[in-house]
């Protein structure tokens, strides 16, 4: 949608200064040499350190008007005016409506992240569900991320864990496959789940297609909200098969009945006359904000997830959460109805923005009696405790970090820590991770995995992997380092003296001598409470078996390990699970069921003679010997 808001802006970027207007200006002059070329339309603005680094993006329906009092100088809070100090060019894109100044706002704001905006941090893709529609027997799955594959999806949930137990439920009642369709073409008799009653049978023809659309159907409404109407219809039929002397169907309807009851009944907050809302309250104490937001679909809770913003400490709850709105729903779509703690300005602009995103009308409303003041209040007490935890684990992780200055002799309390570690078995699926942890604790957006290719992937020894990832950490941190990116204070390596000096030769090679690298070596016997820490140029100390400062550099590098273990497993269960007919120009899903069912193994069909693979049903003669040939080289 921000897209759209910028084709649309007829007018573009308007044109700045002359390179010695910049060089001699700042502040307030610069800025009101800007409003003497800006028309009185809306737009989105931007204004600019000395360095390049954005600080500060904002909207206005007249841009004149809203620049002309940043010029002026006067009358501003402290942040304001040293926002205003610190700028030294500003950018302008017109637009055609205000509405489309806001979106585009939203989306440079989570985009560029500037200084002085209020930030919505922790934000990530939430899982759907999908049922999807490109097959001739619709699959049912989580997904998360861009929605390229044609079916419907019904979401956002909070968690991995509410949409297991959705699914779990869905394929009790409606027997819809989840498996691949790679696995769905290669059977040749029903999987466990069909056993256990968990799926109708499609893939061996066991379910006749027009009967698996209608379970299709069901599901698809049963997400939709209409699990009541549905809820009475199999009751009828149920009800109808008993009379019938048909317990059979009566039992399994019975089964399926359960399990729509199971999950409309078992609820944490009561959603009676939500069907579809987000519900989101704020919290705020000692300067922070937490702001908590439950899901309802369906009539359903689907789950609740709390986020820190980053801003200033004397921002308005009204003013975080209007920022929150706008990031928040910058990539996803809103529901019909959102219920919020405290009513913000330009909530009409608002909802019309989110309304033209969504391509349906979006209300904002801040309830004050009955039911949804109940589902709000709920949820502002739920924003109150999980800012209070956080508090305390703020509190908790200063300490700690101010214990890691300490011991390795840091200028000043890490705010970004870098962990490493990789692994492999015998030099295969070789894969590198890295994980950030500071102040808030881990920062698991800003993870990273490096797949090591070539003679990087093809290597038993540690030291040369380590020092081939951290090369291309290092040289991308100096790119990026140019460009306002955080740098770490410290960068912690899981192994001992062999894996630092390593590394240290890549950051002489690549000029990185301002950040602090050490080692973390375990313990003879791989003992927790036993390890041997390693710096450049000083020999190897141990800390206290109970220091907590021990035990928190042990969370950082078990961490490390478990999510390079977690990539690596992922990496070599992919590959098991590759068909080498699967690389085959012109074999699909039809042909290789037919080969894999003639033969009984891809790797029979690797060895098969010519006139074998000319006996295979659908196989001609031309194929036949493209197969052959393609193994045979």
């Amino acid at each position: 949608m921000s897209d759209m808001a910028t084709s649309k802006s007829q007018s573009g970027p308007i044109d700045g200064l002359s390179e010695p207007a910049k060089q001699s200006l700042a502040g307030p002059k610069v800025i009101a040499d800007y409003v003497k070329r800006l028309p009185p339309r809306p737009g989105v603005y931007r204004m600019i350190g000395e360095d390049g680094q954005i600080l500060y993006v904002g909207k206005a329906r007249n841009l004149k008007n809203r620049v002309s009092n940043y010029a002026a100088g006067r009358g501003h809070s402290n942040r304001i005016a040293l926002m205003i100090a610190l700028t030294h060019s500003m950018e302008f894109v017109v637009t055609q409506t205000e509405t489309e100044a806001l979106l585009l706002e939203a989306n440079l704001i989570k985009r560029l992240k500037p200084r002085f905006n209020i930030l919505l941090r922790d934000d990530k893709s939430f899982p759907y569900i999908l049922i999807r529609k490109d097959h001739p027997a619709p699959q049912l799955l989580k997904h998360r991320g861009v929605r390229k594959t044609k079916g419907d999806y019904f979401g956002p949930f909070a968690s991995v864990g509410a949409v297991n137990q959705t699914l779990n439920t869905l394929q009790k009642a409606f027997l819809i496959r989840t498996c691949t369709d790679s696995v769905y073409e290669g059977r040749s008799r029903p999987c466990m789940l069909y056993q256990i009653k968990r799926c109708a049978g499609p893939c061996v023809d066991l379910v006749e297609p027009a009967a698996y659309d209608e379970l299709v159907k069901e599901a698809t409404d049963f997400l939709r909200g209409r699990s009541n109407a549905l809820r009475q219809e199999l009751q009828a039929r149920m009800s109808e098969a008993a009379e019938a002397m048909d317990f059979e169907t009566a039992a399994r309807l019975r089964d399926r009945i359960r399990a729509i009851a199971a999950v409309t009944t078992d609820q944490g907050i009561n959603p009676d006359g939500v069907e579809e809302a987000d519900v989101i309250a704020i919290a705020q104490d000692g300067g922070k904000s937490c702001v908590q937001v439950f899901f309802f679909r369906a009539g359903q809770n689907w789950g609740n997830q709390s986020f820190f913003p980053r801003h200033e400490s004397d921002a308005e709850p009204a003013d975080v959460l209007a920022a929150f709105l706008a990031q928040f729903y910058d990539d996803k779509p809103a529901p019909g109805l959102i219920l919020l703690s405290h009513e913000i300005e330009e909530a009409e602009l608002l909802a019309e923005a989110l309304s033209l995103r969504a391509e349906r009308k979006v209300q904002l409303h801040t309830p004050q009696r009955g039911e949804k003041r109940k589902l709000v209040e709920r949820t502002a007490t739920n924003a109150k405790e999980a800012l209070a935890r956080r508090l305390s684990e703020s509190a908790t992780q200063t300490q700690l970090l101010k214990g890691v200055q300490r011991v390795f002799e840091l200028e000043n309390i890490p705010q970004r820590i870098e962990v490493y570690d990789n692994s492999h078995i015998q030099g295969t699926n070789a894969l590198g991770a890295m994980i950030v942890a500071g102040p808030d604790g881990f920062e698991k957006n800003a993870y990273r995995r490096f797949n090591m290719k070539g003679d990087d992937a093809a290597t038993n020894d540690d030291f040369a992997m380590m020092q081939a990832m951290l090369r291309r950490r290092l040289s991308r941190l100096i790119k990026e380092r140019a460009e306002g990116a955080p740098v770490p204070d410290l960068i912690l390596i899981d192994g001992g003296k062999g894996q630092l000096s390593s590394v240290m030769e890549v950051a002489a090679e690549l000029g990185v001598t301002d950040i602090t690298i050490a080692a973390i070596a375990k313990g003879p016997e791989r003992d927790a409470g036993r390890e041997a820490f390693y710096l450049p140029g000083k020999a190897p100390f141990k800390l206290p078996q109970k220091d907590p400062v021990l035990y928190y550099l042990q969370r950082l590098r078990d961490e490390a390990h478990r999510f390079a273990i977690g990539g690596h497993r992922a990496k070599r269960k992919k590959q098991m699970a590759e068909n080498p007919l699967d690389d085959i120009p012109g074999i699909g899903p039809s042909r290789k069921k037919a080969l894999l069912a003639h033969f009984g193994s891809a790797k029979a069909v690797r060895n098969a003679a010519l006139a074998d693979l000319e006996a295979v049903d659908g196989v001609s003669k031309a194929m036949a010997k493209r197969i052959h040939d393609w193994f045979q080289r």
